[in-house]
């Protein structure tokens, strides 16, 4: 940075109390629940500063910083940004493209399917830019993040910190007056982190007035900062510069600052940690891995890595983000099988899925992987029970634990409701109840205060000097891997120092372990490509200052550009998402033909057995009437007994007997009038009443045809009915039933992907970029749903391809009117699945409800079943106003009845007016803002 901006900074940290604020926060409540996660909170942060607010995870950081972006509807008080209520949508609209907001988690603002230049491109488009001005824009920020070479790697593919610089890019892409960053380096190598801050730096050199707001928990970040808000529970505990602060508590650092700050019931009995040195004796090797390589395809994720770890060590694993340690950790747990080399465990060899290895393990992850809906002890004692632990040795080791770890007033809490230091706790309990030799443990203390942090590591050391568990621990806060017995340092999946952290120090004429750290990777990545970042940071900010005003779009071209961003972006994703691609063609195209084959109202081919009890020539002639009607009965070998019949009618193998009683032929011949004895299998009642149809139709004809053999005197008067079908003149149930698929899956499936793509976004967070730029609600929406009516198009000609080929029925009626009738009917069909998407916050839950609320009326009430002019009450009511409805008597008319436009004009109408009232509920049910 240049030493202009370098005085202005310190003018600053000397002012900044008379500055006027560029946010101003009063009175400001906020509730998740019962639980307030910001509580009468009032501030006024200054402008032109690098302002940074610190605490712990869950003290309100996050929820403050979204009011303040206006991503969050404010529930109490006021919130003041750039001269502005942020509770008025007017200002909201206006402000947004003077403000950037990057979200809390890695990545949580991209979309992973698509690559690093598509995200940032998609940002752009958002705010304005023209299609002259985006390429050149996207190359600038790239350049100077150092992300350059990647342009075309798929974002779900990047390192945490390679996905916080693109997220970075997307939110400095329209250059803007308040900068507003939620913990952008969390999970971010030392390295990565000095990076990111130096673009910041110089980004701010060439924008003096840009204001920055940034929340951290890396203490060691935040005192090279302007100014500093510390809250805990909601409240701000202190603002001031690092320097007043420091000077206020008497601390020589701003992580022992915020300590000081804290109440002092939530400091009281803490002392600063001291680590004793393992005891002396026989060293036994824990973990000894030689050569271990690991390769997916061409890429080589790990590169022969060596390590020796002893008994009751503290081993730190350090490295850049995707350097390997997640792979390597994986090998030596038995997890995933090395390509090359091998690895013992406590001498035994590590076998991929052993349980012997696995037993010997406890495992911590980053993010709280207990069940939150258990309490305490329940989540303890189903862990003893997943490890067949005996149910009093469980207790007592339970009870041990409690009491060691102080979870004994928490045993009957939620485990979910627990604050974020006891919560790891727990974990941490829970990892080392089945008494495991070795404890891994992936970035235990991230988001956790000081004071809680230093009582874990008391719980680790004890475990280690005293228990002799063997900790090996991946950490990003260099004060945590400076307790480490020792540490490797890894890049490029290869191991690039392995010792004492002071040793390393040493060895590298730092200061600190952290820039020790960063010159090992230097190093190894080459001293050019570690300043190229730089370099080129410093050129686009140069850059920036002699380039012209940017002219963006405006008007009805922007609201345009918008809305085609997201349908853009909503293509790419699905045309790189196979499973999403599979379910909008194939599934189409297998249902067709699961119901097209599979569902039928034709009664053929009755499977029938005979129980002849006469045996005369006159039950032989009548049973002669059913074996020759081979269309509607097939004959079967004939039953014995009455048991036999029955058991065969149970089994399913036969649906008719028709039995002759003994006196059949004699009592013809006497005119005595013989009984005959059908037992039909009512069990489906329409297709037992079918049957029964057909033996009287069988009786009836027996009883008419004179050369049946029977001698049977003619009736007295004779009348013969010709039937006669009006278009299905064969009367077969495929040219009702494939005509009805069409309207069934155009429902379904475009109503389904629609909702599922808008609950997607909820799900993964990326709806934070509608929430944050001054994308419209009618933007955002018809943007996503353009995409889905393509596929519900192409599904159609599918459809219609399938219907004519495939089962033969050809469109009688107009195929443009048809096909017009459609385009409406699939709008309809993906605006249902919006309505349905604004009140549902998971997927799974997005297909069932979809699934229900589209089906059982289609089904029901539509006219597939039975016309809906015979319908009654309610169930008329629906289905006069059902899409399908419409739908269904186009694509019956097209294809059966040959229907030309004026007497398919009512579908078209209807339909017409459903689109603008789905995208009215639509539209007025999307929120712009969370709760």
């Amino acid at each position: 940075m240049s030493a202009e901006p370098l005085e202005a900074t310190r003018l600053a940290e000397q002012g900044a109390s008379k500055r006027a604020p560029v946010v101003s926060v009063s009175g400001v409540t906020h509730r998740y629940g019962e639980s307030v996660a910001v509580d009468d909170l009032s501030i006024d942060i200054p402008a032109g500063l690098m302002v940074g607010i610190i605490g712990p995870d869950g003290v309100g950081k996050s929820t403050l910083m979204a009011l303040i972006a206006g991503s969050k509807k404010i529930q109490q008080g006021k919130v003041i940004a750039l001269n502005g209520d942020m509770a008025d949508a007017r200002h909201r609209r206006d402000a947004c493209p003077r403000i950037a907001y990057m979200p809390q988690g890695l990545g949580k603002n991209l979309y992973f399917e698509l690559s690093v230049q598509e995200n940032v491109d998609f940002m752009a488009r958002l705010f304005g830019l023209s299609a002259a001005e985006r390429p050149v824009k996207v190359k600038e920020l790239l350049d100077a993040t150092g992300l350059g070479p990647f342009p075309g790697r798929p974002a779900g593919k990047l390192s945490g910190g390679m996905k916080q610089k693109v997220g970075l890019c997307g939110a400095l892409v329209h250059e803007p007056d308040l900068l507003i960053l939620d913990e952008p380096t969390t999970g971010v190598d030392p390295l990565s982190r000095r990076q990111f801050w130096s673009l910041i730096d110089d980004i701010r050199a060439g924008r003096p007035s840009m204001s920055v707001i940034i929340s951290t928990a890396y203490m060691d970040e935040a005192q090279q900062w302007d100014w500093i808000v510390a809250m805990d529970a909601g409240k701000v505990l202190a603002t001031g510069t690092p320097a007043e602060l420091m000077a206020r508590t008497g601390t020589s650092d701003l992580e022992k600052c915020f300590i000081q700050l804290l109440p002092e019931e939530k400091r009281t009995g803490h002392v600063e940690l001291t680590i004793p040195p393992r005891p002396e004796g026989k060293k036994e090797v824990a973990i000894d891995a030689k050569g271990l390589t690991r390769r997916f395809g061409d890429f080589v994720a790990v590169d022969h890595v060596t390590l020796t770890i002893e008994r009751g060590e503290i081993f730190g694993f350090l490295g850049s983000n995707g350097c390997g340690k997640s792979t390597t950790m994986k090998m030596l747990t038995g997890l995933l099988p090395p390509t090359e080399g091998s690895a013992t465990l406590f001498g035994q060899s590590v076998e991929a899925g052993s349980i012997e290895v696995r037993n010997n393990i406890g495992y911590m992850t980053q993010a709280f992987s207990l069940y939150g809906e258990l309490t305490v002890r329940q989540n303890l004692v189903l862990d003893a029970r997943l490890y067949h632990i005996e149910p009093k040795k469980a207790q007592e080791r339970i009870d041990q634990l409690v009491e060691k770890f102080g979870l004994g007033p928490y045993m009957d809490a939620l485990a979910g409701d627990l604050p974020m230091g006891l919560r790891q706790r727990l974990s941490l309990a829970v990892a080392v109840l089945h008494g495991p030799p070795l404890l891994i443990l992936d970035e235990p203390t991230s988001g956790v205060d000081p004071v809680a942090r230093d009582s874990f590591w008391e719980l680790l050391i004890d475990l280690s000097r005293n228990q002799g568990v063997t900790i090996f621990v991946t950490t990003h806060f260099m004060n945590e891997a400076m307790r480490c017995d020792r540490i490797s340092l890894m890049n490029a999946g290869k191991v690039l120092a392995c010792d004492d952290p002071k040793k390393l120090i040493e060895a590298r004429g730092a200061a600190t372990l952290e820039e020790a750290f960063i010159g090992y990777m230097e190093d190894a990545i080459g001293a050019s490509a570690a300043g190229k970042t730089e370099e080129a940071a410093q050129a686009a900010a140069d850059k920036a200052l002699e380039k012209p005003e940017p002219k963006h779009l405006s008007g009805i071209a922007l609201r345009i550009g918008r809305m085609l961003a997201y349908s853009a972006n909503e293509a790419m994703q699905i045309l790189r998402d196979p499973v999403r691609l599979a379910f909008a063609f194939v599934g189409s195209a297998v249902l067709m033909l699961v119901f097209g084959f599979g569902i039928t109202t034709d009664v053929e081919h009755v499977r029938y057995a005979t129980f002849d009890q006469d045996q005369s020539p006159e039950s032989r002639a009548y049973l002669q009437q059913f074996a020759g009607t081979p269309r509607y009965f097939l004959e079967t070998r004939p039953v014995s007994s009455a048991e036999d019949a029955l058991r065969r009618l149970q089994s399913d193998d036969i649906s008719l007997v028709v039995e002759i009683p003994p006196t059949f032929g004699r009592d013809l011949l006497r005119n005595a009038r013989p009984e005959v004895s059908a037992q039909v299998d009512g069990a489906n009642t329409f297709r037992g009443e079918t049957v029964s149809q057909y033996v009287q139709g069988v009786q009836d004809k027996a009883l008419q045809d004179p050369s049946n053999g029977l001698d049977l005197k003619p009736p007295k008067y004779r009348a013969n009915f010709q039937d006669r079908y009006m278009y299905n003149p064969t009367f077969e149930s495929v040219y009702a039933i494939v005509p009805s698929v069409p309207p069934i899956l155009l429902i379904l499936i475009p109503a389904i992907l629609m909702a599922i793509s808008v609950v997607r976004e909820k799900e993964l967070g990326s709806i934070i970029n509608f929430y944050v730029t001054p994308t419209a609600r009618l933007e955002y929406l018809l943007g996503k749903q353009l995409p889905y009516i393509a596929i519900g198009m192409l599904n159609y000609f599918i459809l219609v391809i399938m219907a004519v080929a495939v089962f033969g029925i050809p469109i009688k009626g107009s195929f443009l009117m048809l096909t017009l009738i459609t385009l409406l009917y699939v709008t309809t069909t993906t605006g249902l699945g919006l309505v349905i998407s604004t009140f549902v916050s998971s997927q799974v839950a997005a297909v069932f409800i979809t699934a229900i609320i589209t089906l059982v009326p289609t089904i029901q009430f539509s006219g597939l079943l039975q016309p809906v002019s015979t319908l009654a009450g309610n169930a008329k009511l629906v289905g006069t106003i059902w899409p399908t409805t419409y739908y269904m008597h186009a694509s019956k008319g097209a294809f059966t009845k040959g229907l030309g436009p004026d007497l398919l004009m009512p579908d078209v109408t209807f339909l017409a007016i459903c689109i603008p009232v789905l995208w009215a509920v639509s539209t007025l049910a999307l929120r712009k803002q969370e709760k």
